[in-house]
């Protein structure tokens, strides 16, 4: 098997340290930074915004163990991925990427959320949802750390150290980019981009080095409480969501829409499972016969803007994350 990393420049091999145990490695990944940033110079690349669960792999000889970004195990979740990168020819790495579900060339949470959470083979077979694992990073091969390498060096490593064929693909990127591409990216259907500094080395915290950049608003909150469904409605009317802030859960509005008959049903449960006597809010909420639950649930929402009162404007429904905290949930301003 060729040596990748003897290959590389006297300054980049310079860069280069052992590497601590995959898992270790792998506990923090890199986040992008909210931007409304247009114009870039050089130096930046430019990839495809994915709407999924990110998720880091480590493979260390016949044992492939995958992450959420929060550190949860999700082996039993992703089955074909594991076995796909334990089929690996090289037996020594740690990767980057996001797992999706794919319908026409975009990219669908709410499809990816039926496969979410199943542990138990055969829900995982019945799901029917067939998911794809992105990858855009390498942290770790043949026992040495790479994060310290430049991101354009670490991702022709990356290309040329794994096989890339279903479940897997290789996240392609443009070397330039700007309103223009923002644009064709949104007429697509696309979540939007990802613009990263191409000389950037990988570093466990949000950095200013991966911008995102949205064609359409939206984020996550948390869950703290509902409404009583009115009419026909059943399960719930509308999810009462906030966001941490200096130490308090502010209120950012309601939703009601987004919501399926069997979304309504199961939700329900999870809600009346965290029931609790108190508001979790920082004001109070004006809302007849509210129901509160324990901050812990994190949904995704659309939007199309803040009213000036900290309000969400149309927001809907687009899933629940398991791979986020509530804790980390604060609110995303470019």
């Amino acid at each position: 098997m060729i040596d990748l990393l003897a290959a590389l420049p006297a300054e980049q091999t310079a860069l280069l340290r052992e590497a601590p145990p995959g898992a270790r490695l792998a506990s923090r990944p890199m986040l992008a930074t909210l931007s409304d940033r247009r114009e870039f110079p050089d130096g930046w690349i430019f990839e495809r915004k994915l709407d999924g669960v990110r998720a880091l792999a480590v493979r260390e000889g016949d044992r492939v163990l995958l992450f959420s970004r929060t550190g949860k195990r999700l082996n039993e979740t992703y089955p074909e991925i594991v076995e796909a990168l334990a089929a690996q020819d090289r037996a020594d790495f740690t990767v980057d990427g996001e797992i999706v579900a794919f319908i026409a060339g975009r990219t669908d949470f709410a499809r990816l959320q039926r496969r979410m959470g199943l542990t138990r083979g055969r829900d995982v077979e019945a799901s029917g949802v067939t998911v794809t694992y992105c990858l855009f990073d390498l942290l770790r091969l043949d026992g040495t750390d790479v994060t310290r390498l430049p991101l354009r060096a670490r991702k022709s490593l990356l290309r040329r150290a794994l096989t890339f064929r279903a479940p897997l693909r290789l996240t392609p990127h443009r070397n330039e980019g700007g309103p223009g591409l923002l644009d064709e990216s949104c007429a697509r259907g696309w979540e939007g981009l990802i613009a990263k500094r191409a000389d950037s080395r990988y570093q466990p915290r949000r950095s200013p080095d991966w911008l995102k950049l949205k064609c359409s608003r939206g984020q996550e909150f948390v869950v703290a409480g509902f409404t009583e469904p009115a009419g026909s409605r059943t399960g719930f009317g509308a999810l009462l969501l906030g966001y941490h802030e200096a130490g308090r859960l502010r209120y950012a509005g309601k939703v009601g829409t987004g919501f399926d008959h069997r979304t309504l049903l199961a939700l329900r449960d999870r809600l009346d499972a965290l029931a609790t006597p108190g508001s979790p809010f920082d004001v109070r909420v004006r809302e007849a016969r509210p129901h509160w639950v324990r901050p812990e649930l994190v949904a995704q929402i659309a939007f199309t803007e803040w009213t000036r009162d900290g309000m969400l404007r149309h927001p809907r429904f687009l899933g629940l994350r398991d791979d986020k905290a509530a804790s980390e949930i604060v609110r995303e301003l470019p």
